[in-house]
């Protein structure tokens, strides 16, 4: 399945219905450049993101981040809209930031007393953008993800050392996957920056940055169909043996192992 994103700075926002979808959608996995934010009105199904199923059920919202891969299922009954949007394009510096956030969790449920005001902010939003505004989308989607208040995975603001380590290995993990690399970078003491990394994510900083580079390996596998050579290549390894040995150590399983079991499943 492939969407139809905007093409333009001025159709930054776009938006479709679970209708559209079912007609796109042939089963196959997805990965844009660009956000994908479903509002679940009525109807279930589910919703698998990098690899992890989601229940879609009313008045629950999911959030595909750039890059992540995820495939639609059982949403033959399933209504709702589909507000697709580029990095830019929310207006206001705050929902900006949190589009911005690697650790927005994928599916979550709007509570009761917030659903009218977030009905009523999805459905102005999905008429500006169908009327080819320019302008108002982007004020809308920013009034529609502020109502949202999509929940975090990981830390918030309250750890800056963390937040620091975790941009950086979003920008450099295909390059460096030594933990000792972005203490150096960020001038902290490796037991530091292990210590933030343990306080917010449960992992030390070693573990996060192997989780994140087997993460992307996984992507890479499962809907590019790169060979373990091809992710050698993209993710900075000397080669595929190199790479192969890594992400056995991390999964207990070789790349070839790994993509045929998950396509079984």
């Amino acid at each position: 399945m492939t969407y139809q994103p905007a093409g333009s700075p001025a159709a930054s926002v776009e938006t479709m219905t679970f209708e559209r979808l079912r007609e796109m959608n042939d089963g196959g996995t997805q990965r844009a450049d660009f956000h994908v934010l479903a509002l679940v009105d009525a109807g279930r199904g589910s919703v698998t993101v990098d690899f992890v199923r989601h229940p879609l059920e009313p008045r629950s919202a999911v959030w595909v981040a750039p890059g992540a891969v995820h495939r639609w299922d059982d949403i033959a009954g399933v209504t709702g809209r589909i507000v697709l949007f580029v990095p830019a394009a929310p207006v206001t510096a705050a929902t900006r930031e949190l589009a911005a956030s690697p650790d927005l969790v994928a599916r979550w449920r709007i509570p009761d007393d917030d659903w009218p005001l977030v009905d009523i902010a999805g459905t102005h939003l999905v008429l500006e953008a169908e009327a080819a505004s320019t302008e108002i989308p982007g004020i809308l989607l920013s009034a529609l993800i502020a109502r949202l208040r999509p929940p975090r995975g990981e830390a918030g603001p309250a750890n800056p050392i963390f937040r620091l380590f975790r941009a950086s290995v979003e920008a450099h993990f295909r390059e460096h996957h030594d933990a000792d690399y972005y203490a150096r970078a960020l001038g902290y003491a490796p037991r530091t920056l292990s210590r933030a990394a343990q306080q917010a994510t449960g992992r030390t900083a070693k573990a996060y940055v192997v989780d994140r580079v087997i993460l992307e390996a996984k992507r890479l596998l499962a809907h590019d169909g790169l060979t373990a050579a091809g992710c050698a290549r993209a993710l900075g390894f000397p080669d595929a043996s190199n790479f192969s040995a890594f992400f056995l150590k991390a999964t207990g399983m070789r790349p070839g192992a790994w993509k045929l079991w998950r396509d079984l499943r």
